[in-house]
């Protein structure tokens, strides 16, 4: 289906299974018009995907299935960040986070320090690559507000304890988001179980729908302020924008080409199974960790422990920089990985990459092959033969 070795599934999922172009293709030719502005029958029907979707996604996060209207969609998980961070937090407050944050999480929160006397803490992760619970434990305040934990990783792959963190937040009366951008379509996610009152999504990574969608699920007992206002296509004499969910959090005319996606998305999640597909993806892992810790002057960070882990790595060939070996793993090689800091610069601050530009990511997704992964072990062996030089 593709002419190059596709190892970028981190920044987003692709291709898409054929039955997702399909899906939303067809939906969009036939009811591609404004949900929930008008009474006429498409206009109904496109407007039920959308409420169907909503009940969907939250039995799938595990929210609150008597209140699915507390599903909100957005354009992506950054979007979905910047509503909570900034409709939680308030001047006084203080939020606990981590040095494996995307910069979604880390700019809201520094703007808040910044300009709204918001505190924060950032706590570092162990020589493995995970938070330990005990250390959210020991940073929360009397005026701690909100603890807010990217579930994996997006450079190390590890994905975080987030039910015992979910615990320790419980315990002391502390709101818990957790950032699924990475997770969600891979790992099961149940909030209610693992005490998770927020929860932000993106479409375009393992939920294998299109770029421009994601949102969050808001537990029944959580309240977001409003950040934003706008047109509801509901109730339009009112002169403010409406309170009740999902309009709280919701602003103009949705992405119903991008609803339609997620939701032949989840028919192919369901037909798959995410226990299949993480165990796929993970055996490639494995073979790729291995094959790269066998090469000379090869460094892997964040790879101690594979059974909590996504397919993500990063490595840094020792004497060339990340930038260089991404050059050459596509020129020479066809080859497409990420490199540079991911836009999380804290996780390479703590690993001491910054001097460096960081590190070169492989994320490997559903549709890869063992023979792309003996592809690319071996065109970084033969790149890592330039670093004698």
């Amino acid at each position: 289906m593709t002419d190059i070795i596709y190892l970028d599934n981190a920044a987003t999922t692709w291709p898409k299974p054929e039955s997702v172009y399909q899906f939303a293709h067809e939906f969009y030719c036939k009811m591609g018009v404004n949900p929930g502005r008008s009474g006429f029958d498409k206009a109904i029907e496109a407007g039920n995907i959308l409420e169907d979707l909503r009940k969907r996604l939250t039995l799938f996060f595990g929210g609150d299935e008597e209140t699915p209207q507390r599903l909100c969609f957005g354009y992506n998980a950054t979007d979905a960040l910047n509503l909570i961070i900034q409709g939680l937090l308030r001047p006084g407050d203080h939020v606990v986070t981590t040095n494996l944050e995307h910069n979604s999480v880390i700019r809201p929160i520094n703007h808040l320090v910044r300009d709204a006397g918001v505190e924060a803490t950032f706590i570092p992760f162990n020589g493995a690559g995970f938070i330990e619970p005990d250390a959210i434990r020991k940073a929360l305040k009397p005026n701690t507000r909100l603890v807010i934990v990217n579930h994996g990783s997006n450079v190390l792959g590890t994905v975080q304890p987030v039910f015992e963190i979910g615990a320790v937040c419980k315990e002391r009366g502390v709101l818990f988001a957790i950032d699924t951008a990475q997770t969600a379509g891979v790992i099961p996610i149940n909030m209610k179980e693992m005490n998770i009152d927020v929860l932000a999504f993106t479409g375009h990574k393992s939920l294998m729908g299109f770029t421009g969608i994601g949102g969050l699920c808001v537990r029944k007992h959580v309240e977001i302020a409003q950040t934003r206002a706008g047109g509801t296509g509901v109730k339009s004499a009112y002169p403010y924008h409406l309170e009740e969910y999902p309009y709280r959090m919701e602003y103009g005319t949705p992405n119903l080409l991008g609803v339609a996606s997620l939701w032949a998305g989840q028919d192919w999640l369901d037909r798959e199974g995410l226990k299949n597909i993480w165990n796929h993806e993970m055996k490639l892992t494995r073979k790729l960790v291995a094959g790269f810790k066998e090469i000379p002057r090869v460094k892997v960070y964040g790879c101690e422990d594979l059974e909590h882990h996504l397919s993500t790595i990063t490595i840094n060939i020792e004497g060339i920089e990340a930038g260089n070996v991404g050059i050459m793993l596509d020129v020479d090689h066809n080859i497409a990985t990420r490199t540079g800091l991911h836009c999380a610069p804290l996780v390479h601050e703590q690993l001491g990459l910054v001097p460096t530009h960081g590190g070169v990511r492989f994320a490997i997704g559903a549709f890869n092959t063992e023979q792309e992964v003996d592809a690319a072990i071996a065109a970084v062996a033969d790149i890592a033969k330039l670093s004698r030089k």
